[in-house]
């Protein structure tokens, strides 16, 4: 937070340097403020600023400046440190009560003695400027004061105006002595009458990802709102900046829904995206009418108001660096940061993270199918395979030994590679999940089931391949055969791995992109070769060398796999495209 521009009854300034360390100038036309009515004036909207304020400036034990209390209130004790009035300031004033801020109010006052005239007492203070010029009959100009009247309230109005309209924040300041025998016990009934001082302009620029953060939530169908203390054009200005609204839309606040039955402010939540000037009943309405119409809620916050309406959202965020113990108590999560675009990137993470959930799933589960259905049709089907043995008894397609084997090799390194594996479809450009949405849904299942039923079928179709017998007739012997139809099982199960990626984009999308996934496959298929070929593992998993001719024939057959479901994905992603595509209506003259 930086005070940019003040204006007071004889002019505008322009506040130099940004952020907390007290490095700048104030400027009038291009000028360093010059004894007059104009200094005065400052010094009164400063100090004034400053004494309002628990906020506190201070250089850390590295020689760095480093701010205590609300940023907004540490932004008039650095300004005031620019016009070096802050010293004079400390000796002059000693508080002695204080009317604190509240959201109703949207105003902080300050009792000090002012050791420079007789000890008496001043009010000090701060708050909205249209709240505060309520409260005000006389106005500072220069050493003297005049008369607040409807000319000089509609002036400072119209400065209020180009401030909100250049996207700052506004707040006001004002004062007065006690009179003689006036109660001098902190309330809020001495906040009258009091010597309008001037209003600061404050920026509090986005980061320069917060707009490039907001279009990625709205494209991954997330609504952004905007709900603030600020003025009405502030907020209508910084929103429109930001992207989260056009400039046409308008801006409700809080007066305005106050005025609304339940019925008009549900529908004013469904289609309005800033609110402003609101209190925080009003927030924990708002988050009450989202939550009513099925959405998750997601609410940061910072101040103790804010509270309530973190507790009641899905999903409480508050604010590390300038959120308050219990706005931290009361939120689920804390950014550390405080940056808007942690949270989408966060959404990203979380997006990513579960659709590599889906893709273990997805992986293991058409893996799994494949051999259960295997050894079932394999049993079911063995005469007509010719998996029977001379005395006529069935024989099993695959051993005990070697279905364990194949679970080592695949359901370890290639299924924990698919834990992260990096992002294969854009999942920012997808709607969000329904709360009744589940994990394994319908089309999961499908294609689950269609891999596992295309693995049995290749597997028992290469070993009636190299069998005597069954369907297709072969001249090899069982250990060979079956050795054959083991070793298509498990590099169907390899090819897989790339399948289950995603459940519509190809296979040879980024196919490179996921080294472990490479290296798991790279080391499962040398262990198969081991299993094939060493002779002390034929005698354990009884296994048979296999040729190159046959190593070739098991590879081919094996990316069946792979291409069928090639086919189904282009099949889905060619019926995605119709639905998305624009329909010409026919229509009458």
């Amino acid at each position: 937070m930086t005070i940019e521009r003040i204006i007071t009854a004889s002019g505008t300034t322009h506040v130099t340097g940004t952020g907390y360390v007290p490095e700048g100038e104030i400027l009038h036309q291009g000028e360093r403020l010059r004894p007059g009515p104009l200094l005065s004036e400052h010094i009164i909207v400063l100090c004034g600023g400053s004494l309002a304020s628990n906020a506190d400036l201070r250089k850390n034990d590295s020689g760095q400046w480093d701010i205590q209390g609300d940023p907004t209130e540490a932004a008039f004790l650095v300004a005031e440190e620019k016009l070096g009035a802050a010293a004079r300031r400390k000796r002059r004033f000693e508080r002695i009560g204080e009317i604190p801020f509240t959201s109703e109010r949207k105003l902080m006052s300050t009792l000090q003695v002012d050791h420079e005239d007789n000890d008496n007492t001043v009010i000090m203070t701060k708050g909205a400027p249209d709240v505060l010029l309520q409260r005000c009959s006389r106005i500072r100009i220069g050493s003297d004061t005049a008369l607040l009247d409807d000319v000089r309230r509609q002036r400072i109005r119209s400065d209020i105006d180009s401030l909100t309209d250049a996207a700052l924040r506004t707040l006001a300041v004002a004062y007065r002595s006690l009179k003689p025998g006036e109660d001098q016990q902190a309330s809020e009934e001495l906040e009258q009458d009091l010597i309008y001082a001037g209003t600061v302009g404050i920026i509090d620029p986005a980061r320069e990802e917060a707009a490039l953060a907001i279009r990625e939530a709205r494209d991954a169908g997330i609504r952004v709102l905007m709900i603030t203390g600020d003025h009405p054009r502030t907020a209508a200005r910084i929103a429109a900046d930001l992207g989260i609204t056009a400039t046409t839309v308008p801006v409700l606040t809080g007066l305005e829904l106050e005025r609304m039955d339940q019925i008009a402010f549900s529908n004013a939540v469904r289609t309005t995206s800033v609110f402003a000037r609101v209190a925080p009943e009003h927030k924990l309405r708002i988050v009450a009418a989202l939550q009513a119409d099925g959405n998750i809620v997601a609410m940061t916050g910072d101040g103790v108001n804010d509270a309530p309406a973190l507790k009641s959202a899905d999903i409480g965020i508050a604010m590390g660096i300038a959120g308050t113990e219990v706005t931290k108590q009361a939120a689920r999560m804390i950014l550390a940061d405080d940056n808007f675009a942690t949270i989408v990137r966060a959404v990203r993470e979380g997006r990513h993270i579960f659709d590599n959930i889906r893709k273990f799933l997805r992986y293991l589960l058409s893996s799994n199918i494949g051999e259960v259905l295997t050894i079932f049709f394999g049993v079911v089907l063995a005469g007509v395979l010719g998996l029977t043995n001379p005395a006529g008894g069935i024989v099993l397609p695959l051993l005990a030994t070697q279905i364990l084997w194949i679970n080592l090799l695949t359901d370890s390194g290639p299924a924990l590679a698919m834990g992260i594996d990096p992002e294969t479809d854009d999942v920012m450009a997808r709607p969000p999940r329904r709360l009744a949405d589940r994990i394994i849904d319908a089309p999961m299942w499908a294609s689950v089931f269609q891999t596992g039923i295309v693995m049995a079928i290749i597997t028992l179709l290469t070993i009636d391949f190299y069998l005597p017998g069954g369907l297709i007739e072969g001249s090899q012997d069982l250990d060979n055969a079956r050795t054959a139809g083991f070793t298509v099982l498990v590099l169907a199960q390899l090819y897989n791995c790339f399948n289950a990626r995603s459940d519509t984009t190809s296979a040879f999308h980024h196919l490179l992109a996921n080294k472990w996934l490479w290296g798991a496959i790279g080391l499962s298929l040398l262990l198969q070769i081991g299993v094939v070929h060493l002779g002390v593992l034929n005698v354990a998993f009884n296994t048979a060398p296999l040729s190159l001719d046959q190593w070739l024939f098991c590879g081919a057959v094996a990316s069946t796999v792979l291409w069928i479901s090639e086919l189904r994905k282009l099949v889905l992603r060619a019926r995605a495209a119709d639905l998305l595509a624009p329909v010409n209506l026919p229509f009458s003259k």
